[in-house]
């Protein structure tokens, strides 16, 4: 049985063939900044608390915690991490003796949410349409 030729065996052909589709892939997202992922609403639990901040205008940290079912720590620091890059607003109060931390959503964060989602998009239909 013939095995499959590596990238660099495979004819100059065969690799010029592919280039348009990923021409017209890398044309649909614009120039290079734009083309780029915002690394920080990439991440998993990042990406589901701005989620979850576009529909919910206001949202408490164990409701966050328990939709994304994610540990105290780890929604802390993504939470801060948005927090200090201005996605989101952060309050702190008591209700009688207990703390209530809750989360909104910024323009800044819905913008990033915006390109992230528009940038996805665009790679879907690329990519299907390749």
């Amino acid at each position: 049985m013939a095995s499959r030729p590596e990238c660099s065996e495979r004819p100059a052909d065969e690799r010029r063939e592919r280039r348009p589709a990923f021409r017209r892939i890398a044309g649909t997202l614009g120039d290079a900044e734009a083309g780029q992922l915002d690394r920080l609403v990439y991440e998993r639990v990042r990406l589901g608390i701005l989620s979850a901040l576009a529909v919910e205008k206001r949202m408490a940290f164990n409701d966050l915690k328990d939709l994304l079912q994610t540990s105290d720590g780890n929604l802390s620091v993504h939470a801060r991490k948005l927090e200090e890059a201005g996605y989101v607003r952060c309050s702190k109060r008591f209700e009688g003796r207990v703390p209530r931390t809750e989360y909104e959503l910024t323009r800044a964060g819905r913008s990033a949410l915006e390109r992230y989602l528009d940038h996805m998009e665009a790679l879907i239909e690329a990519t299907r349409g390749a």
